[in-house]
């Protein structure tokens, strides 16, 4: 499915994607390998028995980077200029291997750009485990494209 134009939007729309995604030890290995991140707590199984979690958590910026691509399809899939900002991110629950995550996302606000070309959207995602814990919550702000117009020159 193709994302929406900045016109498909709607303030207050809150959009449940489809998608979800079991997290597993190897993507979080990778993603801390990736970004060279070796904090004990998300690799070193002995370290984090230690801690108040009890074993090993996933690393909370893979969280944040899965919880924007579970969005994508439904809202900006081939739709969008840039990404302006990721504000507000919040972690309130650790995740664990094993863990499947599913994503919500409700616009909270848009506005056209100063040309009118374009708009920016503003949307509140929030991402929850299998048993509905909410692990993570952001704002997401985007460039949008509006959509083409058909005929003219």
């Amino acid at each position: 499915m193709a994302g929406k134009y900045y016109e498909d939007f709607s303030v207050g729309e809150t959009i449940e994607h489809p998608r979800r995604r079991t997290v597993t030890e190897g993507d979080n290995q990778r993603f801390c390998d990736m970004t060279m991140n070796q904090q004990p707590l998300h690799l070193d199984a002995e370290f984090a028995a230690e801690t108040q979690f009890g074993e090993r958590v996933v690393n909370g910026l893979y969280t944040l980077s899965l919880a924007v691509g579970l969005t994508i399809p439904e809202t900006t899939d081939g739709t969008i200029v840039a990404n302006l900002g990721y504000d507000d991110v919040e972690h309130p629950a650790p995740v664990s291997h094993g863990d499947t995550l599913r994503a919500e996302t409700t616009v909270t606000d848009k506005r056209e750009t100063s040309d009118g070309e374009r708009g920016v959207v503003t949307m509140a995602v929030e991402v929850f485990d299998q048993d509905e814990t909410l692990v993570c919550s952001f704002e997401r702000t985007v460039l949008a494209e509006r959509a083409k117009k058909s005929g003219g020159s």
